[in-house]
């Protein structure tokens, strides 16, 4: 039995990054601008410190500056509206990335519409979301739109096809979905209350696993030749698709680690630098 083809998000991130680089270069050479990207973290939740380490890592190796905002975890909804409004305000930051979860506390969608649509380039307002749907200029949530990215990259037009989004999150199902509807995939969003998930997913060509449960979708639960895109990242660095089963009935899919994660940086940083050109008109 013929297996999968791996997606390398690794490698097709890593030429978006050197292309986001040489625009960053490009951009600071022409007005003496440094795209600057603030993150903001509430907590010392350790898998949050290492992804914010990790994009500013990323970040300063494409040209991109980077500020970090830390918070402790006893942050109220309002100090962080406070914290983020003083962000959008600031001229030196082009783009904002509040590092999610935040914690049970606070009001998470209210700190989100703290960032001005024009620095929301880890794509999470209403704001967003609307121009993605709507096909209007703005920005993507991140993953989502990497995702896309990497149907782009290995020749996969959704056009026609049918995509099983399992997921309905705010910041990856629902935009995932609106993505592909935009392409002309014909979407449909699977949650906890679908009946009967496999007989759902075994009818889908493209399938996006972002529901947060470790192997929830197997090979038994595939179309042969689906394309499979598993966001999720759970302890074991296990996705929400079994993967050894699943790459023996898919003709694409991305591994996890390796997949969704490196695009969904790549993306953050080119739609930062994107960002810092259209607030300095250049």
């Amino acid at each position: 039995m013929t297996q999968a083809r791996l997606m390398d998000g690794t490698a097709v991130a890593r030429r978006i990054v050197e292309e986001t680089a040489q625009q960053a270069a490009d951009l600071t050479a022409r007005t003496g601008v440094t795209p600057c990207l603030a993150t903001v973290l509430v907590g010392e939740d350790p898998a949050s410190v290492t992804y914010v380490r990790m994009k500013q890592n990323r970040s300063r190796k494409a040209g991109i500056a980077s500020r970090h905002v830390a918070l402790p975890a006893t942050t109220t909804t309002a100090e962080l509206v406070g914290k983020l409004r003083e962000l959008s305000a600031d001229p030196a930051v082009h783009g904002i990335l509040l590092q999610h979860p935040v914690g049970e506390h606070i009001d998470e969608r209210a700190a989100f519409e703290a960032i001005a649509p024009e620095k929301d380039v880890d794509g999470v307002t209403f704001a967003s979301f609307a121009t993605m749907s709507f096909g209007l200029p703005g920005f993507v949530s991140c993953t989502p739109g990497g995702m896309l990215r990497l149907l782009d990259a290995y020749d996969v037009n959704p056009a026609g096809k049918r995509a099983a989004v399992v997921g309905r999150s705010a910041i990856l199902g629902k935009p995932a979905g609106m993505l592909l509807l935009a392409r002309d995939a014909t979407v449909t969003y699977c949650h906890s209350r679908t009946r009967d998930l496999s007989a759902v997913v075994r009818e889908a060509d493209i399938v996006v696993a972002a529901v947060g449960r470790p192997r929830l979708i197997g090979g038994r639960d595939l179309k042969p030749g689906a394309v499979v895109l598993d966001a999720g990242y759970n302890e074991g660095n296990v996705g929400d698709v079994d993967f050894d089963t699943a790459v023996e009935q898919a003709s694409l899919i991305t591994p996890v680690p390796g997949g969704v994660g490196p695009m969904t940086i790549a993306v953050l940083l080119e739609q930062t630098v994107a960002a810092a050109a259209r607030q300095l008109g250049a």
